[in-house]
């Protein structure tokens, strides 16, 4: 009628009426979306190709553990209620290649081959499905995020007959579970079917169990009646019996982390804190619970009683025994905590003007408010007087200027902390009358080292230089001594003493000598450029020192310049800002002048080091001399950056790239100067055949007398035309290295510097001492695993070795994920204070023979590494013994805590010990499949 109906209106569509409508034919029998939910289950499971019979061969024991597991999840949704279906599958390569319809027709599904199956009763690890099953497949749906769990019985009927539905329609012989009740009770219900067979999964969760499921024979009982076999008689049923006893309590144990040093100055902490020494282990038991399985396996029924008035299971005769350990939830490290303290510094924005108050940088700022002023100095004609000051009495007037306008109490960090870090970081304090000159250096560590490996791969500085320290010092005063203030405070501090060293030419203690290592942090770099400069100031103070002495020995008349002996360096005489140190007068100056200009005088050899040895001038017999040179300029990575920078922007053109040689070819054209005044009448091949010897090629010849003879001739690069050697040769005066521009400017370079440190924020500095206290916690670290030598830790520390090496050698770390590499040090302080803990519970080293310690020592290592590890001898093995004697010494303890506790019936409260009880929990597997045919 219906149909009828639409083709008589679409006639008179047809002939034309402008009134009349098309309507298309609307189908009632629309699916239900109960139908929609059950459609899209079976469309997941033929996705994931788990139709069919599925193939494997029988577990091995332990499998269930020791295997990978592999998961998928999907998103269905039942109306607007979201669902998410997880296919929790066990990988087995030799099931891989077989497809799931080459099994029998009629064989079980594998599912209930794993029921059947005894090698896996009670697996350490794994889903809790199962260990409670068996299965090495199943699937399972669950409520999504957010969503209300299935609690009404009609919803959980309604999911379970969904389930039926699919599996019947897809032929799906994998087990399917739905998730009801609250997520935490971990309630499961489902199915498994196969041909002509059905294995119906079901769960009871009560609050409180009845007496008889507290024993083997009414356990039994349920069962017989649950299957409800008519047999008679009963085939026998299997069954494997686990008692687990839980051990909550460790205290009878002696505590293995180090008491703190109440003689020391910062005792009071636990760890032990001290300057220079990081402290580890945990504040608190990191074992937390210690789990004794007591294990009965494959019995048979009637082989053992068990009931409520007798039972034949006693633990201490069970034929297996296992032991686990369950670890406290993030343990409190001291490492760690020191660590992340530290860290935090990182996300801090604050200068220490803002954190201190400008009080107290004030008679700083007065002080060096113009790097100027400091250059001025050198215009003044009067000599620098050197005082004989003690290095205390330096780093006393250091301190003691910040503090000119700061109460006492203002100070974050007291006093006697302070001289304490400062004669940490600066011993050479304590030396009451010290000459600066008898300060030792901080030797590079060997090459073959495990310190220098380490400060090489994480650019830190080596472990007992000044940064290192300084380091330590940062984290120990930002945990213990007023966090960020007292990091600003000290920070300051130490600025000052920088400035007081280069003003009073005391070296920085804890350096190595040389050019600023670039394989350091820059903060490092920066202190060893100040020091370089100190070291020049000093030389330059002790040439002017020198020179004066011998001017006044040889009288007035003899003041010229003299020729500097063997040995001598050049920053002994240069001393000018621009041009140089030791300046002629103007009479002596045109004596120079008017000899140079008349014909055949010949100029006056200076700034001589020693002679070459065997070569000689081209166009002179004179000897060949090596001149004094100046040294090249020191650079850190941040100068050589800039330096890059500038060179790159002259561009590709002719005259950029003329500049930018000119830029880098300073340092030729002062050897070239120095070596002409050290040789006149010397020519480009003579500075070539010193310079470069492989640049001047000799070749043997014929001469016309026939006598063979070497010449020697400029390589082909040399004879370029526009080559910069040769220009740089012509426009080369005869100048003694003494009398030129100096190459590195010191005193610009160390204000550059103690600018550069005075602007860096409390953040700034963490960021540059970062890599020090992570290498000083990863040398703690070897240390302490040194004496307990766990295989996981050792392979652990490698891989935090690695990823902080890939962080920190970026030229812009990222920081923030550096914190995974602090909570990777925390879980290994974790681990061998767990070893620590476990150790100090089996008494080892504590007096057992020899046999006995080593396999003890495996015991605990296996602890460590695996999820359950058995007992050798269960009872009555040396292990056993231990444990044994653990759980009566608990149970003593808490009954004399239970019995002291009632004793006090006049209180109100009374306090039990019962949360440290000894629990015995039941754990049966009864194996005979419910079938349903």
């Amino acid at each position: 009628m219906h149909l009828e109906r639409n083709k008589h209106r679409a006639k008179m569509a047809a002939d034309g009426d402008p009134e009349s409508e098309v309507f298309e034919i609307t189908d009632f029998t629309t699916a239900s979306e109960w139908e929609r939910f059950i459609s899209r289950v079976e469309e997941v499971l033929n996705d994931w190709k788990l139709i069919g019979s599925g193939v494997g061969k029988p577990l091995e024991k332990g499998e269930l553990t020791s295997g990978s597991w592999e998961e998928h999840t999907q998103e269905i949704n039942f109306a607007d209620f979201r669902f998410i279906i997880t296919h929790h599958c066990l990988k087995q390569e030799s099931a891989e290649s077989q497809s799931r319809d080459e099994q029998e027709e009629d064989a079980y599904p594998l599912a209930m081959q794993d029921l059947l199956c005894m090698n896996n009763d009670f697996p350490p690890r794994a889903h809790c499905l199962v260990r409670w099953f068996g299965v090495r497949e199943f699937l399972v749906i669950s409520p999504g995020a957010n969503c209300e769990a299935v609690v009404s019985e009609s919803k959980c009927n309604l999911l379970l007959s969904s389930v039926s539905i699919a599996l019947a329609n897809t032929g799906c012989q994998v087990p399917l579970l739905v998730q009801i009740q609250q997520k935490w009770r971990k309630v499961y219900a489902g199915e498994c079917q196969g041909p002509g067979v059905r294995t119906d999964f079901e769960m009871v969760h009560l609050r409180k169990a009845p007496g008889q499921y507290t024993h083997l024979s009414g356990l039994l009982d349920v069962f017989k009646n649950k299957i409800g076999c008519p047999l008679t008689p009963l085939p026998p049923i299997s069954i494997s019996i686990r008692f687990t006893f839980v051990l909550q309590d460790g205290q009878q144990c002696s505590w293995p982390q180090q008491p703190p040093d109440f003689d020391a100055l910062l005792a009071g902490e636990v760890g032990g804190v001290e300057f220079g020494k990081l402290p580890f282990g945990a504040c608190e038991d990191p074992i937390s619970e210690l789990h004794l399985a007591t294990t009965w396996p494959n019995l048979t029924e009637g082989i053992v009683v068990d009931n409520d008035v007798y039972s034949d299971l006693d633990p201490l005769q069970a034929p297996h025994w296992s032991v686990r350990v369950r670890k406290a939830d993030n343990p409190q490290c001291l490492l760690g905590e020191f660590l992340m303290e530290f860290f935090k510094l990182c996300c801090r924005k604050e200068t220490s003007e803002e954190i201190l108050g400008r009080s107290a940088v004030e008679e700083e700022g007065k002080e060096n408010s113009d790097i100027s002023q400091a250059l001025s100095k050198l215009t003044e004609p009067a000599a620098v007087p050197i005082h004989k000051l003690s290095v205390s009495s330096m780093v006393h007037s250091a301190r003691k200027r910040i503090r000119r306008n700061r109460r006492a109490e203002e100070s974050p960090i007291n006093n006697d902390v302070l001289n304490s870090i400062l004669l940490y970081l600066f011993p050479d304090a304590a030396l009451d009358k010290a000459d600066s000159s008898e300060v030792r250096s901080t030797q590079e560590p060997a090459r073959d080292s495990e310190d220098y490996h380490l400060y090489n791969q994480l650019k830190s500085a080596p472990s007992d230089s000044l940064t290192s320290r300084l380091a330590l010092c940062v984290c120990v005063v930002n945990f213990h001594h007023g966090g960020v203030r007292a990091v600003a405070h000290l920070w300051q501090e130490f600025v000052l003493e920088m400035r007081y060293r280069w003003e009073n030419n005391c070296l920085i203690y804890g350096l190595a000598g040389g050019a600023p290592d670039l394989r350091c942090c820059l903060l490092h770099q920066k202190l060893q450029m100040l020091n370089c400069c100190i070291e020049r100031k000093r030389a330059r103070d002790d040439g002017r020192k020198s020179g004066a002495s011998d001017r006044s020995r040889l009288g007035p008349e003899s003041a010229g310049p003299a020729e500097v002996s063997p040995g001598k360096s050049w920053d002994s005489w240069s001393d000018s800002e621009e041009e140089f140190f030791e300046c002629l007068s103007d009479t002596e100056e045109m004596k120079d002048t008017e000899s140079e200009k008349k014909p055949g005088s010949k100029s006056r050899a200076e700034g001589r080091l020693q002679p070459h040895g065997k070569l000689t001038l081209l166009k002179s017999p004179e000897p060949l001399y090596i001149p004094v040179t100046q040294e090249p300029a020191p650079m850190t990575e941040d100068l050589l950056e800039e330096q890059s920078e500038v060179l790159a922007k002259l561009g590709t053109s002719a005259e950029g790239a003329h500049l930018r040689a000119r830029m880098q070819s300073a340092c030729l054209l002062s050897d070239m100067e120095s070596f002409k005044a050290a040789n006149p009448g010397c020519c480009l091949e003579d500075f070539v055949r010193w310079y470069s010897p492989r640049d001047y090629v000799e070749e043997e010849e014929v001469d016309e007398a026939g006598q063979t003879v070497v010449r020697g001739d400029l390589s082909a690069r040399m004879k370029i035309p526009g080559n910069m050697w040769v220009e740089a040769w012509e426009t080369a005066k005869a100048t003694p290295a003494r009398r030129q521009k100096r190459l590195f400017d010191d005193t610009k370079e160390a204000e550059k510097v103690l600018h550069y440190l005075s602007q860096q924020k409390p953040s700034d500095l963490t960021r540059h001492l970062m890599p020090c206290v992570l290498h000083a916690a990863l040398l703690k670290i070897k240390e302490e695993e040194a004496t307990e030598d766990i295989a996981s830790v050792r392979k652990a520390l490698q891989q935090v070795t690695a990823h902080a090496s890939k962080l920190l050698r970026h030229p812009n770390p990222d920081f923030k994920k550096l914190e995974d590499v602090i909570v990777q040090m925390s879980a290994v302080e974790a681990v061998i204070a767990c070893s620590r803990s476990l150790k100090a519970k089996f008494g080892i080293a504590g007096g057992q023979r020899e046999d006995d310690t080593d396999e003890l020592q495996r015991f605990v290592s296996c602890l460590l590494e695996e999820p359950e590890v058995s007992v050798v001898g269960a009872g009555r093995g040396p292990a056993g013994s231990i444990i044994h004697k653990l759980f009566v010494s608990s149970q003593r303890v808490n009954q004399h805590t239970h019995t002291h506790a009632h004793t006090h019936t006049h209180t109100h409260t009374h306090t039990h010990a019962c949360a440290h009880t000894l629990t015995r929990t039941h754990s049966h597997t009864l194996t005979n499949t419910l079938e349903h045919t």
